[in-house]
């Protein structure tokens, strides 16, 4: 089985911390292609980012078609560009913030998030929306942390983020703490196993065949 994870921001250390995290929990067999767009911003915080990462992110997703991957893992919390996705993609496509919010909710009655800065908040609360989750989900807490922050080494950003954390666990003796990344690639790993595909029928056709002009010629549909 072989499962694409892509890190939507060109960040190339943050795709390999994140890659280490996703084969610690793969099954035997399972190989774990991790990658970055070549194109983009360094980081997403904001729904400008959002927009100007999808292309990139929706490049590696054709040219994991053409290598004959068996799903794919968006691997930004904000689940960038996934119905695109999977309009391109026959295999299944799941977004982190997708996979932790519907494994929350099957271990506990409600869950909150904590997430990076604040400005993300509200983005997050949509997803939540848009995944049936807001009823489920009790909070939504900003560290005001830079996510790319995260990822320097002898930075305090992730003892800040661990702090947010125990804050509300400490509430509930044994709440358990959803990690987006990992949860995804077992998810995905359940799905092709059981021979399941995203459907190519409504919604997630393939996109209408027609060109695109100027900078955007080589992503016409095909």
């Amino acid at each position: 089985m072989r499962i694409k994870l892509i890190n939507p921001n060109t960040t190339q250390r943050m795709t390999e911390s994140m890659a280490r995290c996703a084969r610690e929990v793969a099954a035997p067999g399972t190989e774990i292609i991790a990658v970055s767009p070549t194109m983009g911003p360094p980081s997403i915080e904001g729904y400008y980012d959002e927009a100007l990462t999808s292309l990139g992110l929706l490049a590696e997703i054709e040219a994991g078609e053409k290598q004959g991957v068996d799903g794919y893992v968006i691997a930004c919390f904000g689940d960038p560009a996934l119905y695109a996705a999977c309009e391109l993609a026959r295999g299944p496509v799941i977004g982190i913030a997708e996979a932790a919010m519907h494994a929350a909710n099957v271990v506990a009655p409600g869950f909150s998030v904590v997430t990076t800065l604040q400005r993300t908040v509200g983005m997050t609360w949509h997803l939540a929306k848009r995944y049936g989750m807001s009823r489920f989900c009790k909070n939504m807490r900003a560290t005001d942390v830079p996510v790319l922050e995260l990822d320097v080494p002898g930075s305090p950003a992730r003892q800040t983020i661990v702090d947010e954390c125990c804050r509300e666990v400490e509430d509930a003796i044994g709440a358990p703490v959803v990690e987006g990344v990992t949860t995804a690639v077992k998810w995905t790993e359940a799905l092709v196993a059981l021979g399941l595909h995203t459907a190519k029928r409504g919604d997630y056709a393939r996109s209408l065949a027609k060109r695109y002009d100027g900078v955007l010629a080589n992503f016409s549909p095909r």
